[in-house]
């Protein structure tokens, strides 16, 4: 999980940085409650469809482990699916992200492209699964980490659209 939390760090830090400040004034990464929702709601999704329940063994050997690295594996790229919804909120402090333009910062953009392709690495190479603890990951489970952004960012803008309506 730590180099999730450092990359999506990194991405948020660099669209702090390339951009506007963030909600609070200040530069840096942003915590925000929708994401951490998202992403536990992601890792219980994983291990309730491979038929844990609390108390069931997940440690190695368990016959829910494989299923627990994946779960796991989709809580990481959560992270990282939400940091990148948090850069998108970021790029503005007051206006719409539709007014500024998605494509408009290309730097952004290519932070966001080598997130997704260390994440892809770090998900599908079997090299360093060991290394990450991480397992590959099926199409329905990338299904569940994909509204991840749209709901972080989707969040931002709607405390945006408050505080306009308020001023």
């Amino acid at each position: 999980m730590i180099p999730g939390i450092g990359l999506g760090a990194l991405i948020s830090a660099m669209a702090a940085a390339l951009t506007t400040r963030d909600l609070r004034g200040s530069p840096g990464p942003v915590v925000r409650p929708e994401a951490c929702l998202t992403e536990m709601a992601g890792l219980l999704i994983v291990l309730l469809r491979a038929g844990w329940r609390p108390g069931d063994p997940t440690g190695p050997g368990s016959r829910l482990h494989f299923a627990y690295r994946q779960a796991t594996t989709v809580t990481w790229l959560g992270i990282v699916a939400c940091q990148i919804g948090t850069a998108f909120a970021v790029c503005t402090e007051h206006a719409s992200l539709r007014e500024v333009g998605v494509f408009t910062n290309r730097p952004l953009l290519g932070a966001i492209g080598v997130a997704l392709a260390f994440a892809a690495i770090v998900i599908y190479l079997p090299l360093v699964h060991r290394l990450f603890g991480t397992e590959a990951l099926a199409p329905s489970q990338l299904l569940i980490v994909l509204p991840f952004p749209f709901i972080v960012w989707g969040a931002d803008e709607a405390r945006r659209w408050v505080r306009r309506r308020r001023t």
